[in-house]
């Protein structure tokens, strides 16, 4: 008599069973893990149709549009980050991105309308208020 014990499962060897369908290989891959990009191109994709911007959307318009919006939060996101570690912090806030967009010409010219909430301000003191200078006399000047 054998020592190993009946199971009325097959023995599969380590594999998983699939319930006897055999894989038919027609599973949904996204269109962003197609496409290469992380941001949601069927959601954009969506946003795009129910927002009446045009009549007809075509199949590389939001694949276009994810992939131009995910370079710009990386951009953002990496500017934010270098103004967290310059102010000794581990977490980025939202200070730290106003002044990521705010020291960027070009971000800043892209965002100049929009309010980031509790951003605060640039650091700037006009010149007028500042102190005057003392000028330092040179030793030739008093002969």
């Amino acid at each position: 008599m054998s020592t190993r014990t009946r199971s009325s499962k097959k023995d599969t060897g380590g594999k998983r069973d699939t319930g006897g369908k055999k894989d038919t290989g027609n599973k949904k891959i996204p269109t962003s893990r197609r496409a290469g990009v992380q941001f949601p191109v069927g959601r954009i994709h969506r946003f795009l149709r129910k927002g009446n911007y045009a009549s007809h959307i075509g199949a590389g318009a939001p694949v276009f549009l994810a992939a131009a919006i995910e370079y710009l939060v990386a951009e953002i996101i990496e500017l934010a980050g270098n103004a967290a570690t310059d102010n000794t912090k581990k977490r980025i806030s939202p200070r730290h991105i106003q002044l990521a967009i705010r020291n960027d010409d070009e971000l800043n010219k892209l965002l100049e309308d929009v309010t980031i909430a509790q951003g605060g301000v640039l650091p700037n003191i006009h010149k007028v208020l500042l102190p005057p200078q003392k000028t330092k006399k040179s030793k030739f000047y008093n002969k």
